[in-house]
C-alpha cells in the first residue's frame, strides 16, 4: 500500500445537498485518502453534517472559516493547515459532483511522478457533459486567451481539478496569492510552471452540477480576463530585474 499521506481539500458554502454522498464516494474510491472540507459558515448546515461524519470517521475533518471570502482563499487555508499537518500530497476538488472521485486513481497514480497533475477538459480523452453551446465557447475561449497570454502549453488552465505534491505549495507564495475562481487557478498553475515544476495533464469528464447553485460571480469571470496580462507583467518586471 502506497504509504504517502494524502489529503482530499474540498471548500464548501451551502453544499448541504452534496456533501455526504461527496465524501462517501471518496472514501470508496480510495479508502486511504483524507478528507478536509473547508467550510465558509454555511447557513445551510454543511459544516454540522461534516462535524457529524469526522466524529465517527477519523478521515474526515472540518476547518470551520467564519467568513467567506471566496474559492481562492479558502483553498489557500486549505493548502497551508495540509502543509502543516505534514500531507505529501494535496488534491483540490469541488463538492457539486462536477469533478467527479472516479477520477481520484488516475491523479494520485500521476503525482508519483510528477509534482503537479491537471485535470483537463479539453485534452483527448476529455469532455464536458450538460453544458450549452455558449457556454462552451467562452470556456474555450477564456483558456486559449489565457495560454496564448502566458505562453503555457497546458489545454485546462480554468479547471479546478488538480493534485499537488508539498513541494509545490511550499515554493509558491501562498500570501501573495488573491485571484479568485478562474483566475486561482490559472495563477497557481502559472506559477508551479514558473517555478520549473513536472506538470502533467490528464483527461476527465466534467458534467454539469446537479444539485445547489453556481457560486461564481460576473466579478469572477471579469478577474479571469485581466489576470493573465498582470501576471504576464509580473514576469517580465522579475525577468528584467534578473
Amino acid at each position: 500500500m502506497d504509504q504517502t499521506r494524502k489529503v482530499v481539500v474540498v471548500p464548501t458554502y451551502n453544499e448541504a445537498e452534496n456533501i455526504i454522498p461527496l465524501i462517501d464516494e471518496i472514501l470508496e474510491t480510495v479508502p486511504d485518502v483524507n478528507i478536509m472540507v473547508v467550510d465558509d459558515s454555511s447557513p445551510d448546515g454543511t459544516g454540522d453534517l461534516v462535524a457529524g461524519v469526522a466524529a465517527k470517521d477519523k478521515r474526515v475533518s472540518l476547518f470551520t472559516r467564519t467568513a467567506k471570502e471566496g474559492l481562492g482563499r479558502a483553498y489557500i487555508a486549505g493548502f497551508k493547515r495540509a502543509l502543516a499537518q505534514g500531507y505529501q500530497v494535496i488534491l483540490q476538488m469541488d463538492s457539486d459532483f462536477s469533478h467527479q472521485p472516479r477520477h481520484l486513481p488516475a491523479f494520485f497514480d500521476a503525482i508519483r511522478e510528477y509534482d503537479l497533475v491537471l485535470g483537463s477538459r479539453y485534452m483527448k480523452g476529455g469532455e464536458t457533459e450538460g453544458w450549452p453551446l455558449r457556454r462552451k465557447m467562452l470556456s474555450k475561449g477564456g483558456n486559449f486567451y489565457a495560454r496564448m497570454i502566458l505562453g503555457l502549453p497546458y489545454s485546462d488552465l480554468t479547471g479546478g481539478f488538480k493534485c499537488f505534491r508539498a513541494e509545490v505549495l511550499k515554493a509558491i507564495d501562498l500570501d501573495s496569492v488573491n485571484a479568485q475562481g478562474y483566475g486561482f487557478q490559472m495563477e497557481m498553475t502559472y506559477r508551479a510552471h514558473r517555478l520549473g515544476f513536472r506538470i502533467l495533464e490528464i483527461p476527465i469528464v466534467f458534467p454539469d452540477r446537479l444539485r445547489g447553485e453556481s457560486k461564481l460571480s460576473g466579478d469572477i469571470f471579469w478577474e479571469s480576463l485581466g489576470l493573465p496580462w498582470r501576471l504576464r507583467a509580473l514576469r517580465i518586471k522579475k525577468d528584467n530585474k534578473n
